[in-house]
């Protein structure tokens, strides 16, 4: 009995251990494995805007999450001179402005990455001018683009001019990017989909056009302007709108256009927006050799004639002639078509307003959010200043811009109050800034989110503490060990059985 005792016993101690270490050595293995991330991933985006253009490096982790990546901004260099539509004659002079920013570009990007780097352009509504004007010139200034990209040792995904719904819906989709409104981390420090999170609409205001961008208060209504736009595995029904000619540069260009045209073209004009006691002499080409000032040309138009504007800073006046810029009279009292002959369902929740919205309430020296009441007592203030007072007034201090700035404050008040159809309730829900964290706010980041869509994501490369075959080897080794071990104990335990029978049929017939 002792001798079936003790192979039963090792038969136990070695099941139990050979459980215990399959158990062991598939929980090391799992845990164990080290997700070597294949890297980072870069893109390079053009921003070619009416007044300038900027240069956005964008990097993400190579694995990504449901067909977006997870992008941030790295990089952003300022090209020097004016946007890519003002080298219609001289397309070439485009290259050395470009250089600067490309050659510190070159060595934010590690070189061994540069031909897998993807550079997109972008062109917004001076190239849309520039098209609708004169197209050759249009394609030449960007054919330029493209010979100039050839060069560089990127991948150069062509030089684009986007279209003004497209402006829109990715300056949309940069805001709400930014604040956390696609994706979070949890607890597990893994990207999830936000729970019940609101989106917010975006306020764009470039050079040449303004953009408005958000979801509907009322999903049933399915507007022209509607697109839908799919991130993180989700749909999301964005209505746009882009109106031409009323960026802040085009829209500056119509009140000079105005102003002349009410002085009956006297070669001195006074403009109220401009501050007082200040003079500047600008051509009739600056503000007429526009394609949005073109029906308020003169019969006698001389492009290089000179047209002397005084400053008298009156802040009520300015305002009546700003909305003159504005056409009201389309809509006919509609409540559901603020301006302009275009539908706009009501604009619902909160708003973020960046590019020109942003600079020129940092002008007035006021931030984030506040009243109708406050910005308009602002911007009353600012625009009674003089020439003198405000070089003390601004923080930067740059003559075309500084006056500018109270036309651009009465712009704004026009288009979001009268435009837009904000009111005293609803216009402490815009929020002005520029960035959120170190990203700016624009279309950009956007545009390469959606392109991420389109880049293949590189698998991870996982290195487990075992070499498969090893691990295998051991497994097969292990749980074979087991099954004997089992085997054994059964075919002990049928043998004792059948021993401890045979003990009571002997005690049986053993006689008394």
């Amino acid at each position: 009995r002792m001798l079936t005792r003790t192979p039963s016993v090792v038969a136990q101690v070695f099941l139990l251990l050979s459980i215990v270490l399959v158990i062991a050595i598939a929980v090391i293995q799992i845990n164990q494995q080290q997700i070597l991330s294949p890297g980072l991933k870069y893109g390079i985006v053009l921003d070619a805007g009416s007044s300038r253009t900027t240069v956005y490096v964008y990097e993400w982790p190579a694995e990504k999450e449901n067909n977006t990546g997870v992008v941030s901004q790295t990089f952003k260099c300022n090209v020097k001179g004016p946007g890519v539509s003002s080298y219609e004659s001289n397309p070439g002079a485009l290259a050395k402005p470009l250089d600067d920013c490309l050659n510190k570009v070159k060595e934010r990007i590690p070189a061994h990455l540069h031909k897998n780097t993807s550079v997109y352009l972008g062109a917004t509504a001076g190239m849309r001018l520039l098209r609708l004007q004169n197209e050759s010139a249009a394609n030449e200034v960007l054919a330029s683009i493209q010979n100039y990209f050839r060069a560089q040792p990127f991948e150069f995904r062509g030089a684009q001019i986007i279209t003004g719904p497209e402006e829109g819906v990715y300056g949309w989709i940069t805001a709400n990017y930014l604040m956390g409104n696609f994706l979070e981390r949890n607890l597990w420090r893994t990207w999830v989909h936000p729970y019940r999170k609101e989106t917010v609409g975006a306020l764009d205001l470039g050079g040449a056009s303004t953009q408005i961008s958000f979801i509907p208060g009322d999903p049933e209504e399915h507007f022209n302007s509607t697109l839908q736009v799919k991130l993180y595995g989700y749909n999301y029904n964005v209505y746009t709108h882009s109106y031409q000619c009323y960026g802040r540069d085009e829209a500056e260009k119509r009140l000079l256009a105005l102003l002349l045209q009410k002085s009956n073209a006297s070669a001195n004009v006074d403009n109220p927006c401009y501050p007082q006691n200040y003079n500047t002499a600008l051509t009739m080409k600056y503000f007429f050799g526009s394609l949005c000032t073109q029906s308020l040309r003169p019969a006698n138009y001389y492009p290089n004639q000179l047209v002397n504007f005084h400053g008298t800073g009156d802040p009520g006046l300015c305002q009546e002639m700003v909305s003159l810029l504005f056409n009201f009279t389309a809509c006919r009292d509609r409540e559901d078509c603020p301006f302009h002959g275009i539908h706009q369902p009501k604009a619902k929740g909160n708003f973020v307003a960046f590019s020109g919205f942003y600079y020129t309430i940092n002008a007035l020296n006021l931030s984030g959010h506040f009243s109708l009441d406050y910005f308009n007592s602002s911007m009353w203030f600012f625009c009674s200043q003089s020439w003198a007072q405000l070089q003390f007034m601004l923080p930067k201090f740059e003559e075309i811009y500084a006056r500018s700035y109270c036309f651009s404050a009465n712009f704004i008040y026009y288009l979001l109050v009268h435009g837009y159809n904000f009111n005293v309730e609803t216009w402490p829900q815009i929020h002005f800034q520029k960035e959120v964290g170190n990203s700016s706010i624009g279309w950009s980041l956007g545009y390469m989110l959606s392109l991420t869509n389109m880049i293949p994501a590189e698998s991870k490369l996982i290195q487990l503490p075992l070499k498969p075959s090893l691990f295998a080897g051991l497994l097969v080794f292990l749980t074979a060990t087991a099954l004997l071990c089992l085997l054994f104990l059964v075919y002990l335990c049928i043998v004792s059985h059948h021993q401890k029978n045979i003990s009571r049929v002997e005690r049986v017939f053993i006689p008394e």
